[in-house]
């Protein structure tokens, strides 16, 4: 047996991948505060805020399982240059666009950026580090990611307030900047010829079912669930989609290996992290206009009241596997999905006299439930799998979190687009004046300044609080429903024949390629 000599610059290493990681964990929510502003600013509807948020998610999902292809074939340190090069490009378009549609195209670049770096970043570390050191610095990686969520809004915030909204985007230049060179300078080039080749067709089904999912949901509300666009294109998703796993089950050597979800373990698991992005998604989208246009807080503001989640979310991370020891992962993420449900249903109680108080309680709740859940979660589902399999693993577990964001965002936020339309009054305003009040709260209360109604903001206000309520709702009935069959059917301990979970922090995304 080949003794394991580990890599001298190894730290120095890990301090690149950290700073990889930092960069997408920050991008991750910064965009989520400066959409009200850019809303004004760009005058972007919801769908097209909605678009502007999932453009980057879509593209990360439908890339990943691909982008760890290339790396092991080519070389990991070459990939993650390349990934960081792309993203640099992206946010550099971001900062300098001039309307909505370049603004979504600059996502989707930065979305294949992001989608090479996420899964190379850690699965680099079995060549670095030996079995003794790897779960520390796989931690410390992931918590570097799970470091720039709370920190996303606060700097966003900061920006905006002192810059215009295009100072989000430039943020990332020397962050991706300074990644490159650490991987240049510090980072051994590691690779796997032996890896499946990237599947073109596979690859393009993903993207391509995803991105018609995802149009038809943003498009349904003002377009109508029955019109003929909406339905020709979810139709088109589901048939690309099942062509996609169709190829799949085909291959010798699949890219997306669905035989994993015979697992029970591994798929009831998958399915509760799944969801916990879901929900995550929609609320990081629907709560800065709340905060902002609702409330009157500014970015900056509206960033660090949306620390208690973050807590909470962080909280639990140090918790979660002490619950999980003790207790079994069964209980962890069932009583995590039952908090969840708690939070959403108290958040689901929200008025406009409510207050940030009691929005800061439910939010902190909920960031104890998607902890909970979320953690024992991502390390069951690669628990319950053989070694053999946990890159493969890996692999579908992030891409599958990955689509139930971009879900998320286009499923809740086309609710509240809808429920939001069909509550504001916008009685005695011109056609044009009213179809523009009701493309979003922000654009309502432009127009509501513009023709001195005061009328009109308060029904703004009310209406997206309802619409927001009926978002909690739904995520509340969610998490519920998805807790009884984790309670049932979870398996109740690991088996001592299955490979031990790489541990995982707040965002999950540790990638398990050993």
């Amino acid at each position: 047996m080949d003794t394991f000599t580990p890599d001298p610059r190894r730290w120095w290493a890990l301090a690149a991948l950290v700073a990889s990681m930092l960069t997408l964990g920050f991008d991750t929510t910064i965009l989520n505060v400066a959409l009200p502003t850019m809303a004004a600013d760009l005058g972007a509807t919801t769908g097209e805020q909605q678009w502007m948020a999932d453009a980057y998610v879509v593209v990360f999902a439908a890339l990943m399982l691909p982008a760890g292809l290339l790396g092991d074939r080519f070389g990991r340190r070459l990939m993650l240059v390349v990934g960081l090069g792309i993203f640099l490009a992206g946010s550099l378009a971001g900062a300098l666009a001039d309307g909505v549609g370049t603004v979504i195209a600059a996502r989707a670049v930065m979305g294949v950026g992001a989608a090479l770096v996420t899964p190379l970043a850690l699965s680099v570390l079995p060549s670095l580090f030996a079995p003794e050191e790897r779960a520390k610095a796989v931690g410390i990686t992931s918590a570097a990611s799970a470091l720039g969520l709370p920190l996303g809004p606060i700097v966003g915030g900061w920006l905006l307030n002192h810059f215009w909204w295009g100072s989000v985007f430039l943020v990332n230049v020397p962050m991706a900047a300074l990644g490159i060179t650490a991987c240049v300078l510090l980072l051994p080039e590691t690779r796997d010829p032996a890896s499946p080749k990237v599947d073109v067709v596979s690859t393009a089904l993903t993207a391509t079912g995803l991105g018609a999912l995802v149009y038809g949901i943003i498009e349904a509300p003002g377009r109508g669930w029955g019109d003929a666009l909406v339905l020709g294109t979810l139709a088109a998703s589901v048939a690309l989609l099942t062509a996609l796993v169709l190829r799949e089950r085909r291959v010798e050597r699949p890219m997306l290996d669905m035989t994993l979800l015979a697992h029970r373990g591994f798929l009831l698991n998958t399915v509760a992290a799944t969801l916990v992005m879901f929900v995550l998604s929609g609320l990081l989208f629907v709560l800065p206009p709340y905060l902002q246009a609702v409330l009157g807080h500014d970015a900056l503001g509206t960033g660090l009241r949306l620390l208690p989640m973050m807590g909470g979310l962080l909280v639990a991370s140090r918790t979660a596997p002490q619950l999980t020891a003790r207790f079994g992962a069964r209980a962890a993420v069932t009583a995590g999905l039952v908090v969840l449900a708690f939070a959403a249903f108290l958040g689901s109680r929200t008025t406009t006299d409510s207050g940030y108080g009691f929005t800061a309680l439910w939010l902190s709740v909920t960031g104890l439930g998607f902890g909970f859940a979320l953690i024992p979660a991502m390390n069951s589902a690669l628990d319950a799998l053989p070694r053999d399999r946990a890159g493969s693993g890996s692999g579908l577990l992030m891409t599958l979190r990955q689509v139930g964001g971009a879900i998320g965002i286009a499923l809740l936020g086309s609710l509240l687009a809808g429920t939001f339309r069909d509550r504001l009054d916008t009685g005695g305003l011109p056609p044009r004046a009213a179809d523009t009040a009701g493309d979003s709260v922000v654009a309502a209360h432009l127009v509501a300044e513009r023709v001195g109604s005061a009328d009109l903001a308060a029904s703004a206000n009310s209406a997206y609080v309802h619409g927001m309520g009926v978002v909690l709702l739904v995520c509340g009935v969610a998490a519920l429903v998805s807790a009884l069959p984790a309670a049932a059917f979870l398996p109740g301990a690991p088996r001592p024949d299955r490979a031990p979970a790489v541990p995982v922090m707040a965002d999950g995304e540790a990638d398990a390629r050993q």
